[in-house]
């Protein structure tokens, strides 16, 4: 599949409102859960120095890593994988129907088609990027101490990218982090013509966001949410 058409037509939405990491994973869940016809890119910012860790990890283990300072945030993910600083990353999530057979493809196929576009876009933007063929790292909680098959390294095997995903009824969760150069309006704009040849502008509907805040504060933003393992 090539990844410069991967998909027919896909909505955009650049989100230029900072947020913090409980809205920014409720607004995550809810475009998985309300995804139409088309699949949505986002790519967004953070309101305070945030740590994002993978569903299966626990918390004691993310501490013992960066330690609390009294300043540094902490949140747990829908999706897998590991620790994630966006204190030093640019964040984007990809969402892709049902309908679509990469949603339905295994989690390695599916990571492998997105970081190939990925790779691509960060080529285009003046970097070096590949794609990790085969395990490297040595199963390092911290993300971006780990890169694993299919995540983007530049070419000294730097880790620059690395993603969660999730399956559910409605499609294809891809939380994805890069760490490079590029800053996120151009890295959106990259992206976006990687992945489709006609881009829409992604719009809420009208209690989106009234909606994602009630599940930021009765799941994200608490502390069963966060202890949870």
């Amino acid at each position: 599949m090539p990844t410069e058409h991967m998909f027919e037509t896909l909505e955009f939405w650049r989100d230029e409102v900072a947020r913090t990491g409980a809205e920014n994973m409720a607004i995550d869940q809810l475009l998985m859960e309300r995804i139409g016809v088309h699949p949505v890119l986002r790519v967004y910012r953070w309101s305070e120095p945030t740590l994002s860790f993978g569903y299966f990890l626990a918390m004691a283990d993310v501490e013992a890593l960066f330690p609390p300072d009294g300043e540094l945030n902490y949140v747990r993910r829908w999706t897998g994988g590991g620790i994630v600083d966006h204190r030093i990353d640019t964040t984007y999530t990809l969402v892709i129907p049902r309908t679509h057979s990469l949603s339905r493809a295994r989690g390695a196929e599916s990571y492998c088609v997105i970081h190939k576009a990925l790779a691509a876009s960060l080529l285009q933007m003046g970097e070096s990027a590949r794609l990790t063929p085969v395990d490297e790292g040595d199963g390092a909680l911290a993300c971006f101490d780990n890169p694993v098959a299919y995540d983007v390294t530049d070419a000294t095997g730097r880790k620059m990218a690395g993603a969660g995903q999730r399956r559910t009824r409605q499609g294809l969760l891809h939380q994805g982090s890069v760490v490079a150069g590029a800053g996120a309006v151009e890295l959106g704009e990259k992206l976006t013509s990687s992945l489709s040849a006609e881009v829409r502008p992604w719009v809420a509907d009208g209690r989106f966001f009234e909606d994602a805040a009630c599940l930021a504060r009765a799941r994200y933003a608490t502390d069963a949410w966060l202890n949870k393992k």
